[in-house]
This record gives C-alpha cells, sequence and structure tokens, in this order.
C-alpha cells in the first residue's frame, strides 16, 4: 500500500482527509499546533499544553465511527459557565495529555476509540506560540491576531525554538507522495514547515511534493494570489523548486457564488495560471475539484482523493 504525509491545518486538512481515506492508502496527517482562539485557547491557558482543537478536529474526520459517537464527540456545553464552549472531543484529548504526558501516548488512545486507520501527529510537543511580522516589522503574536490581521504578513515564526516530532521525521522518510493541504497558507501549513529538521527531511525525500491549492484568496493573507503565487510561498520555507505538482481547480465558479464570496468574504477564486507553472517546472493537474455545500464552496472530497490516488497509482510514484 502507498504512503503519503499531508500537512495541513484544521478544517482544509479535515475536509481533505474525508476522501482520502475512502482509499487504499496509508495516511499520516500531520498537525499544526498552534490554534490560539476559542475552546482550544481556554484550555492551552489552563492546561500549559499544546492546541488540541485542531487534532481533534482531524480525528473526527479520520474516524470511521457510527454517527453518535460523532455527534458525541462534537457535543459542547453551551449552558455551563466552567465548561462553555468546550467540545468534548477537546476535553477527552486535554485528559488524556494530563495522564500520558505527550501526544504521542494520548493520540493512539482516541484513535483507538475512534476507530482511525492511518495516523494522526503533532507537527511538535511543545507549547509554541506564532509570531507574524508585518511589512513595517511589526510583530502579530498568536494564530488568531494572524489571520485578523489588515497588513501584509512577510514572515511566519514561533516565539522559541521548536523541535520536531521525530515520528514526523520518520514518516516523511517513509512516504511515497508528500502533500500540502488545501486551508490558511499562513496559520495552517506554513507552521508546519518552520522547523529546520522538517524541511530538510521533505527537501531530501525523493518523492513528489504536491500542493493542494485553495479554491478562494484568503484577506490579509493572500489577496490576489494566483495558483503559482501560493507555491512560491511555500518555497519561500521550504526552498526554491521543492513543490514539484499542484492541484488546482480550472472549471469556472458560479458567478452568484463569486459575488456573494467578493461581498460577504472579501475572497475571489484562484486563479490558475499553467503557464507561470510550467516555467517554474511545476506539474500541473487541473479538474473541476469543487462542489457548493448549504451555499459555500468546498474542495469536493472524492474528487480530489481520487485525483491523489491516481498521482500515486503512477508507475513512477
Amino acid at each position: 500500500m502507498k504512503k503519503i504525509i499531508i500537512f495541513g491545518g484544521g478544517s482544509g486538512l479535515s475536509q481533505m482527509l474525508k476522501g482520502l481515506k475512502l482509499f487504499p492508502i496509508d495516511i499520516t496527517a500531520v498537525v499544526s499546533v498552534s490554534d490560539n482562539g476559542g475552546s482550544t485557547l481556554r484550555l492551552r491557558k489552563d492546561f500549559k499544553i499544546p492546541a488540541v482543537g485542531d487534532i481533534s478536529k482531524v480525528l473526527m474526520a479520520m474516524s470511521n465511527t457510527d454517527q453518535d459517537i460523532v455527534n458525541l464527540m462534537n457535543y459542547r456545553f453551551k449552558q455551563s459557565k466552567s465548561l462553555g464552549n468546550h467540545s468534548i472531543k477537546n476535553l477527552l484529548l486535554t485528559a488524556l495529555l494530563e495522564q500520558k504526558g505527550d501526544f504521542a501516548n494520548a493520540i493512539p488512545v482516541l484513535s483507538k476509540l475512534l476507530d482511525i486507520e492511518g495516523k494522526v501527529l503533532p507537527i511538535t510537543e511543545d507549547n509554541a506560540e506564532l509570531i507574524g511580522t508585518t511589512c513595517d516589522g511589526k510583530k502579530i503574536y498568536g494564530e488568531t491576531g494572524i489571520t485578523k490581521c489588515q497588513k501584509k504578513i512577510t514572515k511566519i515564526t514561533y516565539d522559541k525554538e521548536v523541535k520536531a516530532n521525530p515520528e514526523v521525521l520518520k514518516e516523511i522518510k517513509e512516504a511515497d507522495l508528500i502533500i500540502f493541504s488545501s486551508g490558511s497558507l499562513l496559520t495552517s501549513i506554513i507552521p508546519n514547515i518552520i522547523i529546520e529538521d522538517v524541511v530538510k527531511a521533505i527537501r531530501e525525500s525523493k518523492a513528489p511534493k504536491l500542493y493542494i491549492c485553495n479554491l478562494v484568496t484568503q484577506p490579509g493573507e493572500t489577496d490576489d494570489f494566483k495558483v503559482s503565487d501560493h507555491v512560491k510561498l511555500l518555497n519561500e520555507y521550504l526552498g526554491e523548486g521543492t513543490i514539484n505538482m499542484v492541484l488546482a481547480n480550472n472549471v469556472e465558479i458560479p458567478q452568484d457564488l463569486v459575488l456573494k464570496y467578493a461581498t460577504e468574504e472579501q475572497k475571489d477564486p484562484v486563479l490558475l495560471d499553467e503557464s507561470t507553472l510550467k516555467k517554474m517546472k511545476v506539474r500541473v493537474i487541473k479538474d473541476k475539484i469543487y462542489t457548493i455545500e448549504d451555499g459555500y464552496l468546498r474542495h469536493d472530497t472524492l474528487k480530489t482523493a481520487y485525483l491523489v490516488f491516481s498521482i500515486l497509482m503512477e508507475n513512477n510514484i
């Protein structure tokens, strides 16, 4: 069975995994642990732990358990002041961290409970904060602050030296395909690739490096970005020429939806600039990879996963 390792954060990575888990692939999902919003922020402060929210979200996406268990895990206590806004899955993962001492021993227990095949790994066990540096040199602390920042962020770092999870380095070496998921570049993907040992392992791997491109731009992060701009930004952290494949949407999004995203969220469709990508020696896999769910754009999980699986089945992979 072919092995993939896929890097990401919460929502984008979770969406990808819903489709990938349906194919005969050995999956390792690597999750950034720098979220500092809502329930996760309170748990980080109370227990002095890395972020649990994105990991628990990814675990749920890979779960094969029944819907009642899924509903229970996602349940939040809305009536209680002390338990307010904490989901069961976040509380369980926090309890396991208290019992077991680290993610390496806590996640397998929750994985067993949720009937998960494959692995979910944090990029680090360290409790670190993201720092974004703006174009005028100002420091923005925390993922939430970076997301809300109106100025262009030119660099992402941690607030201290961070050690890579050794299990992640091992899985990179064994992977047949290295994938960077759709999702926020600055706060979901890049936090995985600002650790020196991780970048070194990725660059030394002979496996192809694939980026699954976002469908729309993100205000303050990727305004006016075409597909090639996303790849260039990733390569700023990984090293020039590291990303050698990109999976992107090439079918026009309905105009009423384009207008809705532009007016309500200041987001625009990411345009596929194939000629620029070819000059960069990046192989382009293109298709209609979006679907519309409840009036919102989403990656078509099954179509996207099928295209990834097709890449894996090629003779030269």
